[in-house]
């Protein structure tokens, strides 16, 4: 069994908790690292029993706690060549271990598949991350879904997206200038409701049982309108549940199991 708890997924901060076996790996340090901690120690986790950190890139609200929970705890750090090259120069200090993206490798009880995703940052990357036959994918920070990007996700039996916006509530906001938009709307950017159930619509078979939506903007989307963008796109047969991750470390955590 593979079990997945989504910390938080929004612009304050990112980071999942997946479990197999006795292995326990996060993907993204986007919280502090006394907040990741006892997010952690709530879930049955000490920070010294991870088998590892896995990194999507080097982004602030993806990588805020890596700098002292490496420190203090020297969990292994996998990133790409990149990424690692990007936080070594912010004064991170870690046990690197570099992967290349389009490779899987094993780590612990888990194979781990990492594929390009377009997003302006170093070397971004998603994931999907198997153990027991079961695959759940992280897929969030990325302006389009590319043909490769579709072919790594289609089949997973969970998936975690972004929704970061619903396109018309972005155009009106008063809060972001012009520029910020641009760049939110970018193929470098962020996926809309739309654009991330386009994917969903794509990858989704008779496998998929979870979709969560993530990355969702406080000003620009309501978890209302994410879920129903999403829901359209699934098969009226889909036994596929949709539902939104937290967006801060103070709401209720999503957990699945698959």
């Amino acid at each position: 069994m593979l079990d997945v708890t989504i910390l938080a997924s929004g612009s304050s901060g990112n980071s999942l908790l997946l479990r197999s076996g006795g292995c326990a790996v996060l993907v993204d340090a986007g919280l502090s690292a006394r907040r990741l901690e006892a997010l952690m120690t709530a879930c049955g986790v000490r920070v010294e029993e991870l088998t590892a950190v896995l990194l999507t890139h080097e982004h602030g609200d993806h990588a805020r706690g890596l700098k002292v929970l490496a420190a203090k705890h020297r969990t292994p750090v996998y990133a790409t060549a990149l990424t690692a090259d990007s936080l070594r120069r912010s004064g991170v200090v870690a046990e690197w271990n570099l992967f290349a993206s389009g490779s899987t490798f094993g780590l612990g009880d888990f194979f781990v598949s990492a594929f390009s995703v377009p997003h302006d940052a170093a070397d971004p990357v998603g994931f999907v991350i198997r153990s027991g036959g079961r695959g759940f994918a992280v897929l969030t920070d990325l302006g389009y879904a590319t043909r490769q990007v579709i072919e790594a996700v289609r089949g997973v039996d969970g998936l975690l997206i972004e929704t970061n916006h619903d396109e018309a509530l972005l155009q009106q906001d008063k809060k972001r200038p012009w520029s910020v938009k641009q760049r939110i709307l970018s193929r470098h950017g962020h996926l809309s409701n739309a654009a991330a159930a386009d994917v969903v619509g794509q990858v989704a078979t008779d496998a998929l049982r979870h979709v969560v939506l993530g990355h969702l903007s406080r000003d620009c989307n309501s978890e209302e309108l994410a879920i129903a963008e999403v829901s359209r796109r699934l098969s009226p047969t889909s036994q596929a549940r949709v539902l939104c991750a937290p967006s801060d470390d103070t709401c209720p955590r999503v957990q699945i199991s698959i």
